[in-house]
Parts: structure tokens; C-alpha cells; sequence
């Protein structure tokens, strides 16, 4: 029995598929710590050869993890003045927000850049 050709309708729905566990990957980091860092990395690293349409969502999400990780530094050393509390907050809010509004466009085809985010990869 022949295995049927996978069809290009195959290929979007599979990049959709897993171009949106990218972007909510980085919440697994709520679960188990670390882990919001290494899965992205981990699937990103597997599928990219197979899927070269999920290289751009990968870049969103790294672009957002060093942005975060910044943000986050600078918010804490702002603690010392007590604005950096706010930013604290404002990161791990958005940080919960970003990814899941990029899973959803994701699904849909869309590569969404999130706002805030620096561009390190383009």
C-alpha cells in the first residue's frame, strides 16, 4: 500500500499546527521552570528544516524573549526607585498575553509581530 503524497494544504496545516505550539510553548515556562525557554528553542531547532515557514514565527518568539528579559532586568533594577514593580507586572502580563494572541494569528496563517518586541532577528 502506497503512502499518498503530502499535498501543499498538508504543509499549511501542519506549519499552522505547529507554529502555534511555538508560540504557546513559551508558557510551559508557568509549569515547569525553564521550560518557557528550552521548548521554543528545542522545536524550533527540530521543525525549521521541515517547515521553513515557521522560521518567522521562531524569530517573533525569540525576538519577544530577549525583549522580556531585558525589560524585566531593567524593571528590576528600577524596584530600587518603586517604578519597577509596574514594569514587572506589564512584562509577565505580556508575556502571558503576546504569546497566546500569536498562537491564535498563527493558526490563521498569520505571522503576528508583537508589539514591544526588539528586532534582534529579522
Amino acid at each position: 500500500m502506497e503512502q499518498e503524497p503530502v499535498t501543499s494544504t498538508d504543509d499549511d496545516k501542519q506549519l499552522k499546527q505547529w507554529a502555534m505550539i511555538l508560540h504557546l510553548s513559551v508558557l510551559a515556562g508557568l509549569i515547569v521552570p525553564f521550560a518557557g525557554l528550552l521548548a521554543p528553542i528545542i522545536i524550533f531547532i527540530l521543525k525549521k528544516e521541515d517547515l521553513p515557514g515557521l522560521i518567522p514565527h521562531g524569530y517573533v518568539v525569540f525576538n519577544w524573549m530577549i525583549s522580556a528579559l531585558i525589560y524585566a532586568i531593567v524593571s528590576a533594577i528600577l524596584v530600587l526607585v518603586l517604578i519597577g514593580f509596574l514594569g514587572l507586572l506589564a512584562v509577565a502580563v505580556l508575556s502571558i498575553i503576546f504569546p497566546i494572541i500569536g498562537a491564535i494569528k498563527a493558526s490563521e496563517g498569520e505571522v503576528w509581530p508583537y508589539p514591544l518586541s526588539i528586532k534582534f532577528f529579522k
